[in-house]
């Protein structure tokens, strides 16, 4: 097993890139046929005209993802790059706003609150209030999707380096808490509408960043359901998911400290102006933090074009012989 090869043209990371544990397919245990493998990846993304995201953490994401066939995980890049260039994903991050986020969390609360005892970003959703007739009201289903999208950008950066810089190794992945509390026989039909829209953007488009999913207050029933439910998915996608009932607080303690848990749920966090609203985490530690990379290019392509250099004094009859004009 050995390192991730580099590429000098698309590998530039200021954070770890090796995780503290040996884990197959990931970056510090990759056998040579999967080396070989990003390399190849990468060749027939180039050939079809891809020239963004080739460094090789994201393409061994891609291939871990369709468990190292080249021409699936070609695939699904290919597909996602269709899908940034429709929804304008690119030109929309860095300037993103979604001032109506307040009012839809009053049905709907989505947000990153610090870290868990693994280092990783802690991701809070609360299902039981989904209104989609009253959010509809208040936003688009395309606008939310975009700022689940948005927010998946910033958690690739820069929430994530950032969390990788403070644990002293690689972190690709998210803790994630769904509550349920709420969930009635009545709403289901409304909340599987919208996680149904909100997993294709998640599963086809970002692909391997579930660390740990805690399902909380799941309602009477929920296990029996779950039993059959797990039966369809990955056996590596079950091990990361944990159904708790009202009961939960004890065993989330056992993942996140409680000083980062929100008081809502069983922690005793209270940032100023509400958790969900306070986006706090190593993201915004100076000693942790950098411009994320899309800030970068969007500083980069704001900035004015330096004044062309004053062309050299000729002689006059220099002119007269070559009068041809400059290139544009």
């Amino acid at each position: 097993m050995a390192s991730i090869e580099l590429s000098e043209k698309y590998d530039n990371y200021d954070y770890p890139i090796e995780a503290p544990e040996p884990q197959e397919g990931h970056s510090g245990n990759l056998t040579a046929e999967q080396q070989a493998k990003v390399h190849q990846l990468r060749m027939l993304l180039e050939a079809e005209g891809v020239t963004e995201r080739l460094d090789s953490l994201t393409l061994l994401r891609f291939l871990r993802a369709r468990k190292f066939d080249v021409e699936l995980a070609k695939q699904m890049f290919l597909d996602t790059e269709k899908w940034r260039k429709e929804t304008k994903l690119d030109e929309i991050l860095p300037t993103w706003d979604y001032p109506e986020k307040p009012e839809i969390s009053k049905y709907y609360k989505q947000f990153y609150h610090k870290i868990d005892n693994d280092g990783r970003p802690v991701y809070i959703e609360t299902l039981g209030g989904i209104d989609l007739t009253a959010m509809y009201k208040i936003s688009t289903a395309e606008r939310m999707l975009t700022n689940l999208a948005v927010e998946y950008e910033r958690v690739a950066d820069p929430r994530l380096p950032a969390c990788s810089r403070k644990a002293g190794h690689l972190l690709e992945t998210c803790c994630t808490i769904m509550d349920l509390k709420g969930v009635t026989l009545t709403k289901v039909p409304q909340v599987y509408s919208y996680v149904k829209q909100a997993s294709v953007i998640s599963q086809n488009y970002y692909p391997e960043r579930l660390g740990k999913l805690f399902l909380i207050n799941a309602p009477w029933g929920f296990s029996t359901v779950w039993s059959v439910v797990k039966g369809w998915l990955d056996p590596v996608t079950v091990k990361k998911i944990n159904i708790l009932g009202s009961s939960y607080q004890s065993e989330l303690k056992k993942h996140i400290p409680a000083e980062n848990i929100p008081k809502e749920f069983g922690g005793t966090c209270e940032c100023a102006g509400g958790c969900e609203n306070s986006d706090a985490g190593p993201w915004h530690d100076p000693q942790w933090a950098r411009p994320a990379k899309w800030e970068q290019k969007a500083d980069s392509a704001a900035a004015p074009a330096a004044a062309p250099a004053p062309a050299p004094a000729v002689a006059e009859e220099e002119v007269a012989t070559d009068a041809a004009p400059a290139a544009a």
